[in-house]
Parts: structure tokens; C-alpha cells; sequence
């Protein structure tokens, strides 16, 4: 192994799928994608192992092995010629859910096929039973939207018309997921062409064997990561509300099994997949295994296929964890994604807790709506996420109003949000006391209050947590609930989507009409404590209420310290 060289094509390998994830956001057209940067950019070898991705979206990186490799058993090696562009988002072949588009472009280097150049973005519009996607109702994946097998859109640098054609005549927003589609292709294009030019500067044979070495490398410190963990089982059980259609609980347990340097992650006695759309496909599963370890292990060690490879996971079939056709699964990669990544860490938390967390909200709020601009004479879209509490620490209080942990996107601006769609936004702030008391305290989330105007919109909606809520640890006090709750123009009440609707679930429903005068609040959970909150620092308890964090009611109640005038 030559490290020198080994970390300069590390270096360059990761800032072409930066530069790739940076293309996708200034030539992409939807909010979900150039505000909030949903989208993950990866290179592959020719096995279909990743050997380099940029810190964009986590729910994908660790899928991404899985995507490549069911590609390339229906679109084999010899089948792909230079110029070829290949779209794929079906959950059943590897993918990860409906909205997730995966674009693979082979890249040749004096006729060799070297390895592939990839992006994973989030569609917001992919046709189904709502618009935006997350139908919160739905009971088959012939209700979430168009699934794509590994297609070739583009062949030998030309359209495939057809495909584009089937692409665009089954969505509400058509032109939007072309400007989308095409920014993907976009990020793959620039990433062919630097992974060529690097491989013209270092050499076919260099590249070759340092990308072989970069994935062992991974995979040793990977190992001694594990090895440092203390041998045996390590269980933990969370649990999501309901699945939108019935009024149950669905259990997520995780046995972790670690021997030496080796961890085996076991979903055995995981509920049965529900007849709603929260079940994972087994893409996600995994996905959330590593999201979770690669929480819990050095964060300096490269992310590529061979961290993976000490980690076995064990996710029975026809389950929450791996979901049977044709069960639906839109909810799988945002709810149950974090809730698994979250049990692996609470399994854990007790053997390394100086790299663990307090439960964060583990939910992306899912908003969706649609209806009909008449001055642009064309439908909209829109998914739009709200932001959570993460849980506490050892060492700090836990982060304010943050994605969840499996999507690391930002938020969108009030000032986007107001010119694209017909809302107003009219507090958007940090919630007091929505997170748990511990030592160190879990982190705040937002709520978001919004007023419907001029247009009828469509809204549905996938969350969790209005019920159950993030659990502390060590001590700590669980985080404050979500909340989704509607006012009528001219009345005073606010009202639980059941209330208004006859809903089945006030956090998973569907196609529900918010009129003009109309107002909505979206109400993120917080995250959890970590610790006895009576071992909380005096001076951190006066800050918190200074800074309008914690309520002296509450600071009295939870950490029994009486707030003076000067606080």
C-alpha cells in the first residue's frame, strides 16, 4: 500500500462526488433539492462496491452498495457502453423507497470499464395517490408512484425518448422532474469526466489497485473500531406508533452480537410489516445499520464499501425491517430509517457512551402538498421537512433544531418557501421545553405555524412521535411530542387532523383540503436527555431559561431549581 497516494485519491475522489452534489443543487429545480439537498453523489468500481461518497444525505450511503449490485444483475457489465445513463428507484431491486432516483453512469477509460459514477436524489413528485409522494394512507406500492426498474434513459450519450416519455406522463409536475432528472444526469456527466480525468493523470493499473487498498484500509479500522467494543449481545426495542391504517404499535428490536472485530446486527422479532407504509425496504435496513455504527465509530475513517464489510445484518422477511412485495414503504426511509439507527445506538449506548446519544426525534415531518398555480398555469409540489431535537450526550447537551439523523438536510428559507408556494409562514421558532432534562439536555425542536393563501391544497403527511415520545437515557427525561394541528378560517380552535378529518392517525394521512384563511401548525419532537438531570450544572439550568430554552416552570419541575428575578 502506498498511503501517499492512497490518500491523495481519496482526497480527489471525494471532492469529485462534492462537486457532483454541488452541480445537482444549482441545476435542479425543486426546493428538495437546491434548499435542502436531499441527494447523496457516490463513485463505484466495477464490483459495484462504493469507493468514495460526500457527506450529503446518510439514508443513502449505505445503500448504495445494495442499489449498484441489484442494477447490475438486470443491466450486466458487458450490456453498458460509453455514454450510457441508467435510472433505477425500485424498492423491490435494491432501492430504497418510491422518490429515491438512483442514476448510474459507467465510466470507461480506453474502452476498460473503470466503474460508475452515482447519484441518489429525492423526486418530490413521483405520481401515486397524493401529490409530493408520501402517501400517508397507502396499503401497496401501486399507491406511492411509478417504480423504475434499471432502465437505460440515456444510451450511448442520446435519450431514450420512450423512457423519458413514461417518466414524465405519470407525475403532476412534469416539468420540474424534468429539470430534476436532468440535474442528476448533470452530477453523473461531471462526475465521469473527473473520474477519467484523475484516472488519465494517476494511471488505470494505480487506480485500480489504490481503490482495492482504500476499501481495506476502511475495513481494518472498521475492525479494531469493533474489537474495542466489549464481547456480547447488546438488545434494544423501539417501537413507531402506528403505520396510518391501524392503531398499534410496530416494534423495531435489535440484537447486536459482537465477537472480536466482527458485529453481527439481528432484527429477529422485529413486528410483522404493516399493512401501512412504514415498512423498510431491506435497502434502508442496512442503510440504518451503518448509519447507526458509523455514529458510534471513528468519523475519520473513509466512507466506502469496506467499513461495511465487519458487519453482518440479519433482517427477516415480511417484516417492518424488510418489507414483501408489494407491502408499501414510502415512510420506511424517513420514520423507521432513524428509529433503527437510533436502536443500534441504544443497543450500544451502555458499551461505548461516550460516542452515543439520548433518542432524537426521528422523524423528517414529511410535509407534502400540491394544487394548481393559475398564474404559471401549471400544478405544484412540494415535500418539505421540519426540524428536530437531538438527544443529549455525555459531554454536551444535544443539538437544536436539526434534520433527523438519516438526512443531514437544511431547511427551507421563509423567503423560498413564501415566493414558491401559496403559504405564509408566521412563526417559525424553537419550542421551549420540547427537549428532555438530563445532565445534558436534549435539543429543541421547531415549530412551524403556517397561514393557506389565494389557492385549495392538497396536503398529506408522514410523521410519528405525536404519541410516544424520544426516549432519554441514563436517567434522562424523554423529549416533548410532535404535533400536526389545524385551524379553520374564522374559528379559534385547533385541531388534531382525526378532529378535523376523521382521520384514522393525526400523523400519517392523506389528501386532506387546506383552504384559503386556512392555518396549520407543524410541531417537531424534541430530543432526549442524557443523565440524572439533578447532576446538571446550576449555571447551565439559569442559561437555558435565559435564553428562553427551558421555562422556569419547568426548570423547578424537572431539575428543581427556582429561577430568581435576575434569571
Amino acid at each position: 500500500m502506498d498511503i501517499v497516494t492512497m490518500n491523495l485519491l481519496d482526497s480527489t475522489m471525494v471532492s469529485i462526488c462534492r462537486e457532483m452534489g454541488i452541480t445537482l443543487m444549482k441545476t435542479s429545480y425543486s426546493t428538495i433539492f437546491n434548499e435542502a439537498l436531499d441527494f447523496t453523489c457516490a463513485l463505484a468500481d466495477t464490483a459495484g462496491d462504493m469507493i468514495a461518497v460526500a457527506e450529503f444525505c446518510p439514508a443513502q450511503i449505505g445503500g448504495m452498495p445494495l442499489l449498484i449490485k441489484s442494477c447490475a444483475q438486470e443491466i450486466p457489465t458487458s450490456a453498458m457502453e460509453e455514454g450510457d445513463v441508467i435510472v433505477h428507484n425500485d424498492p423491490y431491486r435494491g432501492g430504497l423507497h418510491t422518490p429515491e432516483h438512483t442514476f448510474f453512469k459507467p465510466v470507461f477509460y480506453d474502452g476498460d470499464l473503470m466503474g460508475f459514477a452515482v447519484s441518489i436524489g429525492h423526486i418530490a413528485e413521483v405520481g401515486g395517490m397524493v401529490p409530493g409522494a408520501f402517501a400517508g394512507e397507502a396499503t401497496e406500492i401501486f399507491h406511492e408512484g411509478l417504480r423504475v426498474p434499471p432502465l437505460k434513459i440515456i444510451k450511448r450519450g442520446q435519450d431514450v425518448e420512450e423512457v423519458w416519455k413514461v417518466l414524465l406522463a405519470n407525475v403532476r409536475t412534469p416539468r420540474y422532474n424534468y429539470g430534476d432528472l436532468r440535474a442528476l444526469i448533470s452530477s453523473v456527466d461531471l462526475g465521469e469526466q473527473r473520474l477519467r480525468m484523475m484516472i488519465g493523470k494517476y494511471g488505470k493499473e494505480v487506480f485500480r489497485q489504490t481503490t482495492r487498498d482504500l476499501m481495506d484500509y476502511s475495513e481494518r479500522r472498521m475492525r479494531a473500531e469493533i474489537a474495542s467494543i466489549p464481547d456480547g449481545i447488546y438488545r434494544f426495542q423501539d417501537v413507531v406508533e402506528n403505520d396510518g391504517i391501524e392503531e398499534r404499535e410496530y416494534a423495531i428490536r435489535v440484537a447486536a452480537y459482537v465477537q472480536g472485530d466482527e458485529i453481527v446486527v439481528d432484527y429477529t422479532g422485529s413486528s410483522p410489516q404493516a399493512r401501512g407504509p412504514i415498512n423498510a425496504t431491506l435497502g434502508v435496513t442496512w442503510s440504518a445499520t451503518y448509519n447507526g455504527l458509523l455514529h458510534l465509530t471513528d468519523p475519520t475513517i473513509p466512507k466506502n464499501s469496506g467499513c461495511f464489510r465487519p458487519v453482518k445484518i440479519v433482517a427477516p422477511p415480511g417484516t417492518v425491517v424488510n418489507v414483501d412485495y408489494p407491502g408499501p414503504e414510502v415512510g420506511g426511509n424517513t420514520e423507521t430509517h432513524p428509529r433503527i439507527a437510533g436502536a443500534v445506538i441504544g443497543a450500544l449506548a451502555p458499551a461505548v457512551p461516550h460516542r452515543a446519544m439520548a433518542a432524537e426525534g426521528s422523524t423528517h415531518i414529511n410535509f407534502v402538498f400540491g394544487g394548481y398555480d393559475e398564474q404559471n398555469d401549471e400544478y405544484f409540489a412540494c415535500y418539505d421537512i421540519e426540524m428536530v431535537g437531538w438527544g443529549g450526550r455525555l459531554a454536551a447537551d444535544g443539538n437544536d433544531g436539526q434534520d433527523s439523523i438519516n438526512g443531514n438536510c437544511r431547511a427551507m428559507p421563509v423567503e423560498v418557501f413564501e415566493t414558491r408556494y401559496p403559504w405564509r409562514i408566521e412563526e417559525w421558532r424553537l419550542l421551549t421545553d420540547s427537549g428532555g432534562a438530563g445532565t445534558h439536555r436534549g435539543g429543541l425542536a421547531t415549530g412551524k405555524r403556517l397561514l393557506c393563501c389565494k389557492t385549495d391544497i392538497t396536503v398529506s403527511q408522514m410523521t410519528d412521535r405525536h404519541r410516544i415520545k424520544p426516549w432519554g437515557f441514563g436517567g434522562g427525561k424523554e423529549g416533548a411530542n410532535g404535533a400536526t394541528l389545524i385551524r379553520r378560517a374564522g374559528s379559534t380552535k385547533w385541531q388534531t387532523v382525526v378532529e378535523a378529518f376523521n382521520k384514522r392517525s393525526s400523523s400519517k394521512y392523506a389528501n386532506i383540503t387546506i383552504r384559503p384563511g386556512d392555518r396549520l401548525q407543524l410541531i417537531a419532537p424534541g430530543g432526549g436527555g442524557w443523565g440524572d438531570p439533578a447532576e446538571r450544572d446550576r449555571a447551565a439550568i439559569r442559561e437555558d431559561i435565559r435564553e428562553g430554552y427551558v421555562s422556569a416552570e419547568r426548570a423547578f419541575k424537572d431539575y428543581g431549581f427556582q429561577a430568581n428575578k435576575e434569571d
